[in-house]
This record gives C-alpha cells, structure tokens and sequence, in this order.
C-alpha cells in the first residue's frame, strides 16, 4: 500500500512539467506484451532491447541468466533501465523453467522468436492474446527449452541472403509492430491504475537525489 502523505511530500521535490510527464508515459505503458531476454552476452544488446521497451510503453522485462550475466550500458540504454521493471532469474540451473513458468501464471502466452518452420510471420501475430516474446542468444537464438515449450513462434519476414537480424533490431521491429497495433484495437491493454500508482511512487522516488535522506527526515518530522 502506498504512503499517499509521503508521496504527497515527496512530489514536492519535483516540477509540475516532471509529474504530468510520468503521468502521461503511464497512460501508455502496457503490461499486455513482456519481453524475456534468454541468455544476452552482450550489454549493449541488452541495453538496447530496455531501450526499445520504454521507447513502446512495454513496462516489464524478464531476463534468464543460465550461462551469461544480464548487464545494462548506461550508455546505450540512455537511463531508460530506470523506468522499466526488470525481473532477473539467476539463482540456479532451471532459470528459464521457472521464468517461462512464472510468465504462464500471469496468463502470458509463450511466444519464441525464431525463423522457425512453423512461425507465424509479423504481419499475421494476434495481438489480442497477452504474449511473452522470448529473444535468445545471439548468433544461436532461443534454447531448445524454450521452443518445446513456446505456445507459438514469431518471424520477421526477410527477402534477402541473410537470415538472421539482431537481436535489439528484431526487438525494436517487432515490438514497434505489436504496440501500434495494439493501441488501434480493442483491447484492454492498458494499466490498471493501481499498477499507474505503484510505478508513479517508484519513478518519483527515482527521480529525486538523495531519496532514503530525504524519506528518513518525512519519517522523522510525522514522529515528533
């Protein structure tokens, strides 16, 4: 539950052009798609699939740490990682079983991306499912795992000799394509506003130097 007195308090510390701006990015944050990144070697890949993820309004990104560490370039993300949700899954063998599990429960259908026989080409994906899009390791792509287990796969479609994109191209590629057609449809996508409050608190805590100072003097101020 939120303090709505300390947020009142600490909303002071910020500008009203800052506060309408986070409240107008909320309006078109979507938790409808997520993003999983299986697996990324190479920060500025990584950095640059957060990037695109703000940049679109997908608020959550699930990163599987089985072989490599997930790293995010201050450089290449621009701050980006700040205001994305990132869950990491690190602590043993089974990572991504137990992110592909957690992702079910939340009612995401598992979507590979991968020039896969079988895979559904860009232009013909159904946006009204709730989809997780699983992006693999360069140059080897999503794990085996992960396609015995993934609901349907997604290509791109290429007319040329190479047969392969990057990964934070595909990403960009893909989610531009998923979004817009998401905000032209009928679909509830949009945030619940107790979710809209819970990011709003966590960006303006984010936002303000010093913060814990900050919250440990309106803490000290409500006792005396």
């Amino acid at each position: 539950m939120i303090d709505k007195n300390l947020l009142s308090y600490l909303e002071g510390y910020l500008t009203d052009k800052r506060k309408l701006l986070f409240k107008k990015v909320l309006e078109d944050r979507t938790r409808h798609f997520a993003v999983v990144l299986e697996d990324i070697f190479q920060p500025h890949n990584a950095s640059a699939v957060v990037r695109t993820c703000d940049i679109f309004g997908v608020q959550d990104v699930h990163a599987i740490e089985n072989k490599y560490t997930n790293k995010v370039s201050r450089h290449v993300a621009k701050g980006a990682q700040k205001w994305i949700t990132s869950k990491r899954y690190k602590t043993d063998g089974d990572n991504t079983k137990i992110c592909l599990d957690n992702l079910r429960d939340k009612g995401y259908q598992i979507i590979a991306t991968t020039p896969h026989n079988d895979s559904c080409l860009l232009q013909d994906f159904d946006i009204t499912k709730k989809s997780a899009f699983v992006f693999g390791v360069e140059a080897e792509g999503v794990s085996d795992y992960v396609k015995e287990q993934a609901d349907g796969f997604l290509k791109i479609p290429m007319v040329g000799f190479t047969e392969s994109l990057n990964i934070s191209v595909a990403a960009a590629i893909i989610l531009q394509d998923v979004t817009t057609k998401l905000r032209n449809s009928t679909v509830n996508w949009q945030l619940s506003d107790q979710e809209k409050e819970e990011l709003y608190f966590d960006w303006v805590k984010k936002t303000i130097k010093n913060v814990d100072k900050i919250e440990a003097h309106y803490h000290q101020k409500i006792k005396e």
